[in-house]
């Protein structure tokens, strides 16, 4: 199935075109090479043969006397980042060159970089990016990958070195996904399940279903972090795994706490009473996590998304993630009649766009019940 950005299209006679660019000509238009097949799995094959032809192929023309390569200059680029950066954005940085960019523009005289070559770099990452080879990067994560090559760019244009390549000129636009939203009889179901027999697992499904926090921010939350005195639950702290940075250690990755990751990030979010009772059943020490094994010991993100894959299967709730409960509180906050600006302070947001772009799914009843306030004309 042909997706947005690869640029394989079905002709009208039954035959599939991949198109690719060749190179600019010298008022800058582009000039395109163009691959035939029976069928769009053909034509895929075809254009990643050539899009690969034509980068091992400039980069093989041997790179001129003197000048450095794009690694170089990502390296150097990773370095400053190591020391400004928290280690999961470092982490990403790194995998997203060592994987994506340097095997593709890597041995490339950065001056030698041009628009043309960057396009068909985005266009094989849309196609044939991911590591198992098995298809293509989603927009977003593409989309991730040029803004890391864009500031290695900037970079290096500090250092007095530049290249000819408008990046912010590609034209990659990234679909929004829409996320599933749990309806209100599926909500019913799922609270009553969780209330029924409780555990610290189901617990920790609850607060974020009525709270709308973040998996991580769960996972990191200590008893201290809950007041019932002030009734207000304190958010500072996010839970992750991540691979080491050092990378001849035994083990490859690690669970951390880190700070939230923006200043909105950090909030007090006011409780009902009802979450109050029910958190008292489990309340612990201070320094305790609130969701916790039977020894103590903090439950890590990826351990909570499969408790939560567990209790949706009983509840006979399919296809959604946790991070669906958080659109989901969003979702009946603004049915209740939520003020926008206090909804997006709860969920730790920036802006009060992204609560408005991301997080509202109007419901049919909304949008029916709206619909019942308009008066003949």
């Amino acid at each position: 199935m042909a997706r947005t950005g690869e640029n394989i299209y079905k002709r009208k006679d039954g035959r599939w075109e991949a198109r690719y660019i060749k190179y600019y000509d010298g008022s800058g238009k582009a000039k395109y090479g163009y691959v035939y097949a029976h069928s769009y799995t053909e034509a895929k094959s075809k254009l990643i043969r050539c899009l690969t032809s034509i980068s091992s192929g400039s980069a093989s023309n041997g790179r001129p006397n003197g000048l450095k390569g794009f690694d170089f200059w990502l390296d150097e680029w990773l370095k400053v980042k190591k020391v400004r950066v928290k280690e999961p954005t470092y982490i990403r940085y790194r995998n997203s060159i060592e994987n994506h960019i340097k095997p593709y523009l890597g041995k490339y005289p950065i001056e030698r970089i041009s628009t043309a070559l960057i396009e068909n770099f985005a266009q094989h990452l849309l196609v044939n990016g991911r590591l198992d080879k098995a298809g293509g990067l989603s927009e977003k994560s593409v989309l991730d990958i040029l803004t890391i090559v864009k500031e290695v760019f900037k970079y290096t244009n500090s250092l007095g070195i530049t290249t000819s390549c408008q990046i912010e000129f590609i034209p990659l636009k990234c679909k929004q996904k829409e996320m599933r939203v749990l309806s209100k009889e599926e909500s019913q179901k799922l609270v009553s399940y969780l209330t029924v027999d409780s555990d610290n697992y189901k617990f920790g499904i609850f607060l974020a279903l009525y709270t709308g926090i973040r998996i991580g921010e769960l996972c990191a939350l200590q008893w201290k972090d809950l007041s019932f005195d002030a009734k207000t639950l304190h958010i500072s702290k996010t839970m992750q795994r991540l691979q080491k940075v050092e990378r001849n250690e035994e083990k490859k990755t690690h669970v951390i706490v880190v700070e939230a990751k923006s200043q909105s990030s950090h909030r007090l979010i006011p409780l009902p009473d009802f979450i109050l009772e029910i958190a008292s059943k489990y309340k612990q020490s201070p320094n305790s996590y609130i969701i916790s094994t039977d020894r103590g010991k903090f439950i890590e993100p990826r351990v909570m998304q499969y408790q939560f894959k567990k209790c949706m299967e009983a509840c006979g709730i399919k296809n959604v993630n946790f991070h669906a409960l958080r659109h989901t509180f969003a979702t009946r906050c603004v049915e209740a009649g939520f003020d926008i600006k206090t909804l997006s302070e709860i969920l730790g947001h920036s802006s009060v766009k992204i609560t408005l772009d991301k997080y509202v799914h109007s419901s049919l009843e909304l949008k029916r019940s709206n619909m019942e306030k308009l008066q003949l004309f």
